[in-house]
């Protein structure tokens, strides 16, 4: 028994001996076997297991590898860009340093793209925004470039910086297969609300109204958009419908304008709940729309609230007043 146990563990024992040399003899006929190894996992988007390959590669140092200088830099280059992938905070740090210091330009702009990723995630975005704009796309792959856009994009949307979003939101907006395609056009579409240009924020904001994330945002957008255009039916009606579907994120303000826009037609009766709910639900009302609702209130022969929403009127000395 004990003589087959010890036939057993020396044929283990030279089975793991075996290996072991073959694993020497591999790394001595290719040294860079290892590298060309992690480099693999990682344009197969495997970062968790490239990761500790290329530290373990890079901490080991040019004088304990046989490894080539290029290599050495190279397995750095792809250790910080793992860790920036994961979204390891200690890489930020030495990225900034590679993008600093490093004479590579090809490798510097593409970190430069990488660490701008890496701070957007992390929604520091003049940070990301910083970066971005030093970044060169000559070494980025197209789904590269339409991402640094559109996250460049949105970085200065947050910032105000409208007229430097508009150009990157409108080339994204117009690429239907990209995956920012509706969120492009729905700011884009905020953007040109802005700036008063409403034809084109009508085309955008109804294909960015497909989506889920958009549909009860953008009917308030688009009924204002209608009534600034003076087409006060088609404003009313699509604010009204919007409104019977129910789940508006801007609800109160729908009802407010399609309540202003029943009593510019005298429909006073159709006015009333759509003010009187607006009102109900409004911390600050303006006097305006309490001037609406008290006329509305005595239209309807409530004469109650009529008054009562006219004596708070009567403080004033503008128009309002004058004619409460």
């Amino acid at each position: 028994m004990n003589k087959f146990f010890s036939i057993c563990l020396l044929a283990a024992g030279f089975a793991v001996s075996t290996q072991v040399n073959a694993q020497l003899s591999q790394q001595l006929q290719d040294p860079d076997a290892e590298f060309k190894q992690a480099k693999e996992m990682f344009q197969n988007d495997q970062y968790g297991l490239a990761y500790p390959v290329f530290k373990k590669i890079y901490s080991h140092g040019v004088a304990n590898t046989n490894l080539s200088f290029a290599v050495q830099l190279e397995a750095r280059y792809y250790y910080i860009l793992c860790g920036l992938k994961l979204n390891d905070s200690t890489a930020a740090p030495m990225a900034v340093n590679f993008v600093e210091l490093e004479n590579d330009v090809p490798h510097v702009q593409m970190r430069r793209f990488h660490l701008g990723e890496y701070y957007y995630r992390r929604k520091m975005l003049p940070e990301a925004v910083a970066c971005y704009e030093k970044a060169n796309i000559a070494n980025l792959s197209n789904r590269e470039i339409a991402d640094m856009k559109f996250h460049q994009a949105y970085g200065y949307f947050t910032m105000v910086q409208f007229d430097k979003a508009r150009p990157l939101f409108n080339a994204i907006r117009q690429i239907q297969q990209d995956p920012n395609y509706i969120d492009a056009n729905y700011y884009y579409a905020f953007i040109a609300f802005n700036d008063k240009k409403y034809d084109e924020a009508i085309v955008s904001f109804q294909i960015a109204e497909q989506s889920k994330d958009y549909q009860n945002v953008i009917p308030f957008y688009l009924t204002e958009i209608y009534y600034f255009k003076g087409d006060r039916n088609k404003a009313l009606e699509y604010g009204e419908a919007a409104l019977n579907k129910g789940g508006q994120y801007y609800d109160l303000q729908l009802r407010q304008l399609v309540g202003h826009l029943y009593f510019e037609k005298r429909q006073y009766a159709k006015a009333l709940p759509y003010i009187e709910k607006y009102v109900a639900g409004t911390p600050k009302v303006r006097r305006e729309d309490m001037y609406e609702l008290a006329y509305c209130y005595y239209e309807a022969k409530n004469w109650t609230k009529a008054i009562e929403g006219l004596k708070q009127l009567g403080g004033g000395e503008d128009s309002l007043a004058q004619n409460s």
